[in-house]
């Protein structure tokens, strides 16, 4: 009766399909000390709310460490990808072929890009605990964004990869 193949084929057909189209998946993820802050902001708000009782103090620290909680989150849910002919970074969806050469950032190089160095119409993804980033020229004449920049914990694979895929 039913025809469908087994659930287990459809897995495996996905993993090979998603190895040959993805050349590059981070995510920029929060650092664990931001979740202990996280949890010390909703401790401390249920300390405040202590002296209203036992129910408003668990109800301020459930609250507190839940909204720390899904703020932390949200800095950690960015993504950099290079998937096919494209380069996605957090919602930019950008064709390779109108990128120039990338240029890997550390140290004082990276943070001078992220100041004083940086143009107020470059796409900027950028994360304060990721020191290192990535350059990358637009090469597209209508496009007046002059560049890329993008926080990556591995600046030096972002960039082979994309050297690979231009």
């Amino acid at each position: 009766m039913n025809n469908l193949p087994s659930p287990d084929v459809y897995d495996k057909v996905n993993a090979v399909a998603t190895y040959e189209a993805l050349a590059y998946d981070e995510r920029l993820t929060a650092p664990r000390a931001y979740w202990v802050i996280a949890v010390s902001f909703g401790l401390s708000l249920g300390l405040v709310f202590l002296p209203y009782g036992l129910i408003a103090a668990l109800c301020a620290l459930t609250a507190g460490t839940c909204v720390a909680g899904f703020y932390v989150s949200s800095q950690g849910s960015l993504r950099i990808r290079v998937v096919g002919d494209f380069l996605i970074a957090g919602d930019a969806r950008i064709p390779l072929n109108t990128l120039g050469e990338p240029q890997v950032l550390k140290g004082e190089e990276a943070r001078a890009w992220r100041t004083y160095k940086a143009d107020m119409r470059a796409f900027m993804l950028m994360r304060s605990y990721i020191s290192t980033a990535v350059r990358i020229e637009v090469l597209d004449p209508d496009d007046p964004t002059p560049y890329l920049y993008l926080s990556t914990r591995t600046p030096d694979q972002l960039a082979s990869v994309l050297r690979h895929a231009l």
